[in-house]
């Protein structure tokens, strides 16, 4: 094989395995539950928390979404936000280790908050707002295990725990909770503006990827050429 055929192949696989990975990338930024904002301050009062759920199925739409709220740790004063076309049910369990706050002492808390009755279709997702009264002060993070159910009876157990330095397959969604001001102003309520916002915002990097990923594969193709280009020079 001629160097400047051999030196084509490569460009070309170059280009092919850098558009390969801008699309894999693309698609594992949002395709699991998640929570947010990502953080908040250990003891944080009354704040907002978000959950992301997107719909990662092309023939069904996703029809129920169970979150289930660690009780070791517990959140206390979860007040669910109305959801249109939804019904939410959040069921409480009394505490073993009952916790004292300036209110009295609390002996029971949510445990599991389930979304019903209402559909996620293909490539779009739901934003249900969760608010609470006070976050634990005795955990560096709560993990929110969520069970994701779809039309087609499937249900996707967003369970797995982070640790090692990967990430697994299927993760649950975590809250840091980090030393700061626990009596500092929660995250304001999302407006028609702000989820536009938010929408317009990944869709830019969504473009971006996409437009990397063209340029990753144009100067493989240009590359190609020059080599081919050089090596009819080299022969004539």
């Amino acid at each position: 094989m001629s160097a400047s055929r051999l030196t084509a192949r490569r460009a070309g696989t170059v280009a092919a395995v850098g558009a390969a990975l801008v699309l894999l990338a693309a698609g594992a930024a949002s395709a699991h539950v998640t929570v947010h904002p990502e953080s908040y301050a250990k003891g944080a009062t009354d704040g907002v928390l978000t959950f992301r759920v997107p719909n990662e199925e092309d023939s069904a739409s996703t029809t129920k979404v169970q979150v289930f709220l660690p009780t070791d740790h517990p959140v206390l004063g979860v007040l669910v936000h109305p959801q249109d076309g939804w019904t939410a049910k959040v069921t409480t369990t009394k505490l073993k280790t009952p916790v004292k706050t300036d209110d009295g002492t609390i002996t029971e808390a949510a445990s599991e908050i389930t979304f019903s009755g209402g559909k996620i279709g293909a490539g779009q997702y739901e934003d249900f707002d969760v608010a609470f009264g006070q976050l634990p002060d005795d955990t560096g993070r709560l993990v929110f295990k969520t069970l994701q159910t779809y039309s087609d009876g499937k249900t996707v157990r967003w369970i797995e725990e982070p640790g090692g330095g990967q990430e697994p397959e299927n993760p649950a969604p975590v809250l840091k909770l980090t030393a700061g001001d626990a009596t500092a102003a929660p995250a304001p309520a999302k407006t028609a503006a702000t989820t536009a916002e938010a929408a317009g915002t990944s869709d830019s990097t969504a473009r971006g990827l996409g437009i990397a990923g063209l340029v990753v594969g144009v100067l493989g193709l240009a590359a190609a050429a020059f080599a081919l280009v050089r090596g009819r020079a080299a022969r004539s």
